[in-house]
């Protein structure tokens, strides 16, 4: 069945809802596992991730996690004049919080709390569907495309790891000329990881 990438993102984000909270929660324990194994971490102090929403795996457990490890953790801010880009804010439990025009919380924007994209080490990225080739299917906004093309093009800058539910998990997504695979993506129940891209 040759689906388009409208139709994939639409079957797997009602996939996604589709998950109880209860089984969200314990995929994000496990998603915490996981990622705990990962060898970039030991020298990664600043790692950006972001908020659930959508029936996206539960990154909070995640977060916390990594507060206890002492590590900095940032969260993606739409940028107010850069049409399409991120900021990247730093994020305390007791961070000043507010909607933004998709209706997720992100850090209300302050210019000391910026961290520039250099000064990541990691960046998570959330997705809609991946493929067994690393490939990943966004929302369609292109704002993770733009915030890693330093990554894409030349390998510089934080290193990109998505994070997902294993049932978002596709065999081949339909792939424009454009489109660069992850390095890695981590689930509840794994780490896929492509050699040939790291």
């Amino acid at each position: 069945m040759n689906l388009s990438r409208q139709e994939f993102r639409q079957q797997i984000r009602q996939l996604r809802r589709q998950l109880s909270p209860q089984f969200q929660y314990q995929s994000g324990l496990e998603l915490v596992e996981q990622f705990a194994t990962l060898p970039e971490l030991t020298n990664a102090h600043h790692i950006a991730l972001y908020l659930s929403a959508d029936g996206e795996v539960d990154t909070q457990p995640l977060i916390e996690w990594l507060w206890q490890q002492g590590k900095q953790v940032y969260l993606p801010v739409i940028h107010p004049f850069s049409k399409g880009h991120l900021l990247f804010l730093h994020y305390q439990a007791d961070t000043e919080m507010v909607l933004n025009q998709y209706r997720i919380l992100e850090p209300k924007l302050k210019q000391p709390l910026i961290q520039p994209l250099t000064k990541l080490d990691l960046i998570c990225t959330p997705l809609v569907a991946f493929d067994s080739t690393g490939h990943r299917l966004g929302m369609g906004g292109g704002y993770y495309d733009r915030t890693l093309e330093a990554w894409f093009k030349h390998g510089q800058g934080a290193k990109p790891i998505g994070l997902a539910h294993d049932c978002q998990h596709v065999s081949r997504l339909p792939i424009e000329s454009w489109d660069v695979p992850l390095p890695k993506i981590v689930t509840p129940s794994r780490v896929w990881h492509w050699e040939s891209h790291l």
